[in-house]
């Protein structure tokens, strides 16, 4: 079962990893930039964090056969410090130009503080002036809808994203017509505690259609799979879906979204 993981965290995690996706099908992978489970203490922390995701990564993940992309930013957790923040994207520009970086992600809101929003606005800005796809990060639990919303919110407000270029992640039930309505594409996160089950990412696949969605795993170092998108597969030939359908949401759709960098290439 060929396909693409659209954003997963492997520099959290074991080599082994790799090898299993790579048995299990995955071609490609786009790992964000994202809260290490802890927060860095310097801009320099982010730098080497960069240099990790554009060199060393890419270089562990071929191993494998697997290609590499990544995403440049500071995330919604430790941008709740603008001036911090602002050291941070300070640096974006030496890393935006390297030959795996896809865009800005992943970006968005943590808490749904005014320092947040703030700061997603101001690197909404910076993928606008760069010309950079976009990669959203959407709350947690209960402030979700209003965290999505205030997110898509920022984005039309600028005046200068086009919406096929922006992929606003971890959506469910509550969220994903509306996401869909606005004209952006949706990501489906597929987690064993928290967001999507395979069984309800697959309700919502047949409830709102596969146009402009993708599943992922977001796999990093809690409790996470990196099979889950095959998984996910599974679910849906389970419910009778045909290869073709399977195809397309674990394959086709993530390689026509981030084809629209021509650095993605399969």
């Amino acid at each position: 079962m060929k396909f693409i993981d659209p954003h997963i965290h492997p520099s959290s995690r074991t080599t082994d990893d790799y090898e299993r996706m790579a048995l299990s099908g995955c071609v490609a992978i786009t790992e964000p930039a994202f809260w290490a489970g802890f927060d860095r203490d310097s801009a320099r922390g982010f730098y080497d964090y960069f240099r990790q995701l554009t060199e060393y990564e890419p270089r562990r993940a071929g191993q494998y056969g697997i290609k590499h992309y990544t995403w440049i930013c500071i995330n919604p957790k430790e941008a709740d410090d603008p001036q911090f923040a602002r050291e941070v994207m300070a640096i974006f520009s030496e890393f935006l130009d390297k030959p795996n970086v896809l865009g800005i992600g992943e970006i968005g809101l943590n808490k749904n503080t005014k320092n947040e929003l703030t700061i997603l606005e101001e690197q909404i800005e910076l993928a606008a002036q760069y010309n950079q796809m976009i990669l959203v990060h959407t709350p947690h639990l209960e402030d979700k809808l209003k965290g999505t919303r205030l997110i898509m919110d920022a984005l039309e407000n600028n005046g200068k994203i086009d919406p096929q270029r922006v992929m606003i992640d971890h959506a469910e039930e509550h969220t994903v017509g509306e996401i869909l309505d606005r004209g952006f594409w949706a990501g489906l996160t597929i987690y064993p505690n928290t967001k999507c089950t395979p069984q309800r990412a697959a309700d919502i696949l047949e409830i709102h259609g596969t146009e402009r969605i993708w599943v992922n795993s977001a796999a990093d170092w809690g409790p996470s799979d990196p099979l889950a998108v095959p998984k996910c597969g599974v679910e849906l030939k389970r419910r009778g879906h045909s290869d073709e359908l399977v195809t397309k949401v674990i394959f086709d759709n993530p390689q026509t979204f981030l084809s629209q960098n021509e650095r993605f290439t399969l």
